[in-house]
């Protein structure tokens, strides 16, 4: 597993912007942030960035509440190159210094093998099975949960 080192931050009109522009090859253009309307204007929202919405120089971090309902999100570029279970393991510490959070819980798209790989190697499992209308149709979603994690650091 690479190790990096992530500082996360609120988010920014400049990180918000560079996140807009991420597009993903293949089957995850699904993740783009153009491809639904409302999830796009979310991120483009500055009353989110630092209450919802944290980044670091090359990943954004959707967080909130004591369950931290977690999105994330690693440019384009940098995908596949083994820095997503440090990314995740940085945002549930983030989470739990910065908000306080108790419980994480996440989801991902179905087909992204990718993705739920990295989260089982990070502690979380399966809890449910949905449907989920986003990107101009119905999509299968699994809602990934975790307890507590290690001490922050």
């Amino acid at each position: 597993m690479a190790e990096a080192d992530f500082a996360i931050r609120p988010m920014t009109a400049a990180d918000a912007h560079a996140v807009a522009a991420w597009r993903y090859p293949g089957e995850y253009s699904f993740y783009d942030a153009d491809a639904d309307p409302d999830d796009l204007a979310e991120l483009l929202d500055p009353a989110e960035w630092g209450r919802r919405y944290f980044a670091a120089d090359f990943v954004m971090a959707k967080l909130t509440g004591r369950t931290a309902e977690i999105g994330l999100g690693l440019r384009p570029d940098l995908t596949g190159r083994g820095l997503g279970e440090s990314f995740v393991r940085a945002c549930l510490r983030f989470a739990s210094a910065a908000l306080g959070a108790q419980r994480y819980t996440l989801a991902v798209a179905a087909f992204n093998r990718r993705a739920i790989t990295v989260y089982e190697r990070a502690g979380f499992r399966e809890a449910e099975r949905f449907e989920h209308y986003t990107n101009g149709g119905l999509h299968s979603f699994i809602r990934m949960t975790r307890e507590t994690i290690e001490a922050p650091g």
